[in-house]
């Protein structure tokens, strides 16, 4: 059986434009143009034939596919599905420092030290660890048609694991607000169809 999988960033928050570090441990709604951004791209996905939608436990995430969820498709929340825990940088701007904090960890990350975390936070180790229950039940899903809204770097940490790739490599896949990653599931495995789309957020909502 095939099964067809799309997997997206949750829209803007306040957060994001700000340049605040928002992780695992930060929940706050989408702003005016994060909702718009979520309309958009119901207006180019809203008549797909979705039999199921996963979102993190982050409000963020949830309102993005809102519209998916209210039009009555199966829902489930999995926190495995949520953001990298930051640690003690969330919630604050980032400054030079934490520029500098960030650009060492993940230089370490892709160096193969998967182990390094900012202080009080998680490691890519870490994060990938959770994503395995819901991997596994992903692959045994029986529904074919599946939207999965999550965060930025579980994105890249669940595309490395889906398409089998050392997670060393995961800034290979770049993301913004509401970029879309399309895969296809068959027997030989997971596979990537479509990389970093944005095309439909050239639509424009207000037509909705």
């Amino acid at each position: 059986m095939e099964k067809h999988i799309f997997i997206i960033r949750h829209g803007e928050t306040d957060y994001n434009r700000a340049g605040i570090i928002q992780g695992r441990g930060v929940n706050i709604s989408l702003n005016e143009e994060g909702r718009k951004q979520a309309k958009a791209f119901f207006l180019k996905y809203g008549r797909y034939p979705f039999d199921r939608v996963y979102t993190s436990s982050l409000v963020r995430s949830i309102e993005t596919v809102q519209r998916f969820i209210d039009s009555g498709i199966p829902w489930s929340i999995r926190p495995e599905l949520d953001e990298i825990d930051w640690g003690e940088q969330e919630g604050k701007e980032t400054d030079k420092e934490m520029r500098e904090l960030y650009r060492e960890v993940t230089a370490a990350w892709k160096g193969g030290a998967l182990h390094v975390r900012i202080p009080g936070g998680e490691s890519i180790l870490d994060l990938a660890w959770r994503q395995k229950s819901f991997i596994e039940s992903l692959r045994h899903d029986r529904a074919r048609e599946i939207l999965i809204c999550s965060h930025g770097r579980a994105m890249r940490a669940l595309l490395c694991q889906l398409l089998g790739m050392d997670l060393s490599r995961m800034d290979e896949f770049p993301h913004s607000n509401l970029s879309l990653y399309r895969l296809l599931q068959n027997e030989a495995g997971f596979h990537l169809v479509l990389r970093h789309d944005t095309s439909h957020l050239k639509l424009n909502p207000a037509s909705f």
